[in-house]
């Protein structure tokens, strides 16, 4: 790729295969120096993807090989220095068809598109509730609530842990699909997660709708509070959604390891639009009303998983021989991790805004403007993270290591600028969006003394993003756990401090520092020669032997 940008001068590549196994024909072996437009792999999802090849400059008779790629390296530079329109050339390069940056945007745009549908279904939900009256309006927000938290703990931990282990393994059952195109390729990681998901589902949908009172109660509203009896209904019918909302999750976790985000978005789609037509028949036309609503975005949630399992078994055995006990196991311990993982970042967060609640209305509203941008803004930073996830996990599995440094430093990279773009685009336009969620004057004037903190802390964000799905796709689970409890507990400290006496400042300054903690966490992660990054970063004697 570097000598894509030389002018007048000769190079020669070697291309080795990273892959494990390339399937075309015989002129196509293991290690064998090939042409990169003859070999293709075949992955489960059904598309034929090129494998990335690594190339490296070949020293010429007259040239010492070890200084080879360094002489070159810096006729290069040279270059590059000279000519200003170099970079942009770089760029377009690097995000050209089959390029590792195409690769990262392939997967991350079609994943936020995804993302972003469920957030976009509960407005146009709230939108239809809205004209039912304020009760049921607020209603639904506290069920809502109960619910996504219930999500949050269990199911994402789920969704993570499947995406990293389906990517080792797919990548590892290359060999045995090239053998029989025809069979459907086993993956343990698939069925076990599917067993899981349909279980977990279960228990979550008899735990809401039993203990809907008790969930109330324990939100703090009174039983002789108009929401009440709505609130209770909503969750109730809400429940019997979750088994398909968690099978749905886990099959998007095995798309998503197969570097398939394309599926889950059209499944998604699908459910959600069903869901927008299926609301005010069912609320105004029958006159359910609230309860309308959650049967709605049941049907939808169950259509999403018909979907998604119905694409899967296209590709995989769903009904293993026998589930792998170890296997399970390894859900089992990594989700306990990541659920420890989330329950910090909760408390942080519900600590932030309890302290900014003390100022009154006014300030809770400001603030609350600005952290719901900030957390729409993550969707984006999520899928970033995604790509990176599944293409390290795959290279990794398969002991490409120098493709897997490459993908950590690229995934970076485009982080980076992704979060420096957003930050510029927030300072200049964030006073003409903050004023799209209210009217009030002082409102506004609260909200939009954090654009320093929601703009400014963007890089940050999307950096730290980044490195959770780097963690997760070496299966560093443990370090992202415990980590993140200990960053936590610094900025929940800190938050309780300064908010006293800063206000709403001193909230803003503790979010911004949980976010700077989690980099710093990550980049001593990255660069210690300790657990999964040991191969990642080798000591030189070691890689010199």
């Amino acid at each position: 790729m570097a000598c894509g940008f030389m002018n007048h001068h000769h190079c020669h590549y070697l291309f080795s295969v990273q892959a494990n196994y390339c399937f075309t024909s015989n002129n196509c072996s293991l290690n064998s120096s090939v042409s990169p437009s003859k070999c293709l792999m075949k992955y489960p999802n059904g598309y034929n993807n090129p494998t990335r090849f690594r190339t490296t400059p070949k020293a010429s008779a007259d040239e010492n090989p070890s200084t080879a790629g360094k002489k070159t390296k810096s006729r290069v530079s040279s270059d590059r220095e000279l000519n200003p329109l170099s970079v942009l050339h770089r760029l377009r390069e690097e995000f050209k068809p089959g390029g590792l940056g195409m690769d990262i945007l392939s997967i991350a745009l079609p994943a936020a598109l995804a993302l972003a549908a469920d957030p976009i279904t509960s407005l146009i939900d709230t939108g239809f509730v809205g004209h039912l009256g304020s009760a049921e309006l607020a209603a639904v927000g506290v069920s809502g609530a109960v619910f996504n938290l219930v999500s949050k703990l269990f199911n994402v931990p789920l969704l993570n842990i499947t995406t990293s282990f389906v990517a080792e393994e797919q990548s590892l059952a290359v060999k045995q699909t090239a053998k029989d195109q025809k069979s459907k390729i086993f993956l343990p990681s698939v069925s076990n997660a599917i067993v899981l998901a349909l279980v977990l589902g279960i228990l979550e949908a008899v735990a809401l709708s039993t203990g809907s009172s008790f969930l109330m109660n324990t939100m703090g509203i009174p039983v002789d509070s108009p929401m009440r009896m709505p609130a209770e209904q909503f969750l109730t019918l809400r429940a019997f959604g979750a088994p398909p909302i968690v099978v749905a999750l886990a099959a998007q976790g095995t798309f998503r390891g197969f570097k398939d985000t394309k599926t889950p978005l059209y499944a998604v789609g699908a459910g959600n639009l069903v869901n927008a037509i299926l609301d005010p028949i069912l609320i105004f036309s029958f006159g359910l009303g609230i309860g309308g609503a959650a049967i709605a975005t049941v049907i939808s949630e169950y259509l999403t998983a018909i979907i998604l399992v119905w694409k899967l078994n296209d590709e995989v055995l769903l009904i293993a021989p026998s589930i792998g006990g170890k296997r399970v196991v390894q859900y089992l311990k990594s989700g306990a991790l990541l659920t420890g993982r989330t329950i910090a970042v909760i408390t942080t967060t519900t600590l932030a805004t309890s302290m900014a609640a003390k100022g009154g209305p006014t300030q809770m509203a400001g603030y609350q403007i600005c952290f719901e941008i900030w957390l729409a803004l993550s969707l984006l930073n999520d899928a970033l993270a995604l790509a990176g996830q599944t293409l390290l996990a795959s290279d990794y599995s398969q002991g490409n290591y120098d493709l897997a440094r490459q993908v950590t430093y690229k995934v970076l990279q485009v982080g980076l600028i992704m979060g420096v773009a957003l930050a510029v685009i927030l300072f200049l336009g964030f006073g003409a969006l903050s004023s799209l969620f209210s009217t009030d004057s002082e409102v506004l004037e609260i909200a939009r003394s954090g654009t320093l903190f929601v703009a400014g802390s963007q890089p940050m964000n999307a950096i730290a993003f980044v490195l959770d799905g780097l963690y997760y796709g070496v299966s560093d689970f443990g370090f992202a756990a415990y980590s993140m409890v200990l960053v936590g507990f610094i900025s929940s400290a800190f938050i309780v401090l300064t908010a006293p006496t800063f206000g709403v400042a001193g909230v803003w300054g503790g979010l911004f520092l949980f976010m700077t903690l989690r980099v710093l966490a990550g980049f001593l992660r990255l660069s210690s020669r300790s657990g999964p990054w040991k191969l990642l970063n080798p000591d030189p004697e070691e890689e010199n032997s």
